[in-house]
């Protein structure tokens, strides 16, 4: 069953756009018109287009769905199966309220492939750019357990705990990139455009002058004229470093830098820890088999190393290891995380205790970013401070020696 794009008139005649899914652009027709609708136009909405060229609809919507209307929407449908309604139904439900055109249309793409028959899984599988392994995986467990709208409930709470942390992580960074960026552009300014005018009293006295001097003056006349050549190198510099990064050799080099770098390894270290229990307990308490949930939580952790240590985890457990012994012999994963993953699997409540593990961890961040703010703060003060002390002092050296040699 595809899905069309629509412009129709009402009974009033005003104007209404939308989708519906039919079989045939005739079909789609029939079924305005049965709805009290007289259709004007009438297209296969791009993704199904794309489907048509032989590319994957989920390419398209790369980008434009965000992961807080996933979240919203799951939470819907979780709430409405809850409820007992037809997962069919419920579907044509989040169709109605959702106001992103593009997700609208893949939840209409999706209840199209529910009618036909196929299952719920099978269907977000089509979408793989906005239904995460996590997602699919866990939905696949609540289809086959019954429970969907319970698993429903638990991937919206996870992936808004997930957006939470990212965000707080990435909003911690902010003021700082903020601050350099502006701290940057005010030297450039006074090097570039007020240095000069006060350096030229120095260049017409004929006078030797002192070294910090000549250098500030040198680098003003450089950055004056050649500011262009500057702005491509540092263009350069960023493409090339992302390049280096691309490659499975620099890859393992950045991923080793941000485990061991001194202000963001910690907390780097910490989101990552969080994140590999949050998601590997949310996918044991849907009933997702352990390797199979080891296996996604690998694929999610975007670090090397620690990527490592999980593939050498799973083939230690699958020799019969217990994941406390494949987990402990790693740099990665603190002595406390062991402990309470021993604890766990002891107890037989494993994913209670990753869950326990994942909140401890989301309170260390929480700390960690507190502290990471305070500490980089006062670094680009004094780093701001110790430029402005030195174009100051280079234009003082000058006035003091001429002070001298008039006294």
């Amino acid at each position: 069953m595809a899905v069309f794009e629509y412009r129709a008139l009402d009974s009033k005649g005003k104007n209404q756009k939308g989708i519906i899914d039919a079989n045939s652009e005739s079909q789609a027709r029939t079924k305005l018109r049965s709805l009290g609708k007289y259709p004007v136009s009438i297209a296969l909405t791009s993704m199904e287009r794309s489907k048509a060229g032989g590319r994957k609809p989920g390419m398209i919507l790369f980008g434009r769905v965000k992961s807080e209307e996933v979240s919203l929407m799951t939470r819907q449908l979780s709430t409405l199966l809850g409820a007992g309604i037809p997962l069919v139904q419920a579907l044509d439900s989040l169709i109605a309220q959702t106001r992103n055109a593009m997700l609208k249309k893949v939840i209409a793409q999706i209840k199209g492939a529910v009618n036909e028959g196929n299952s719920l899984t099978n269907a977000l599988g089509e979408h793989p750019k906005i239904f995460s392994s996590v997602f699919i995986n866990m939905v696949r467990a609540g289809e086959a357990s019954g429970t969907l709208d319970i698993v429903l409930e638990r991937l919206a709470d996870f992936a808004e705990k997930r957006d939470e942390l990212q965000g707080r992580f990435r909003a911690a960074l902010v003021y700082p990139v903020f601050m350099g960026v502006i701290g940057s552009a005010i030297l450039f300014i006074l090097i570039t455009y007020i240095v000069p005018n006060i350096t030229q009293v120095f260049s017409e006295m004929n006078r030797v002058l002192p070294l910090p001097t000549l250098f500030l003056i040198g680098l003003s006349d450089f950055l004056k004229i050649y500011w262009w050549a500057v702005l491509i190198l540092v263009t350069l510099i960023l493409m090339g470093l992302r390049y280096l990064i691309g490659k499975p050799s620099g890859k393992r080099l950045w991923d080793f830098i941000k485990l061991k770098s001194f202000i963001l390894g910690p907390v780097h270290q910490k989101v990552i820890l969080a994140r590999f229990s949050s998601t590997l307990g949310s996918l044991l308490e849907s009933g997702v088999g352990l390797m199979m949930s080891m296996q996604i939580v690998q694929a999610l952790v975007d670090n090397v190393h620690i990527s490592k240590v999980i593939d050498e985890a799973m083939e230690q457990i699958r020799k019969g290891q217990s994941m406390t012994v494949a987990l402990s012999n790693s740099e990665w994963f603190p002595p406390m995380f062991i402990q309470m993953i021993a604890v766990g699997e002891q107890s037989g409540n494993l994913e209670g205790m990753l869950k326990k593990v994942s909140k401890a961890y989301e309170r260390d961040v929480e700390i960690a970013i507190v502290g990471m703010t305070s500490l980089i703060e006062p670094l680009m003060i004094v780093g701001m401070g110790l430029a402005v002390g030195f174009i100051v002092l280079s234009i003082l050296l000058p006035i003091f020696e001429m002070n001298q040699m008039v006294g």
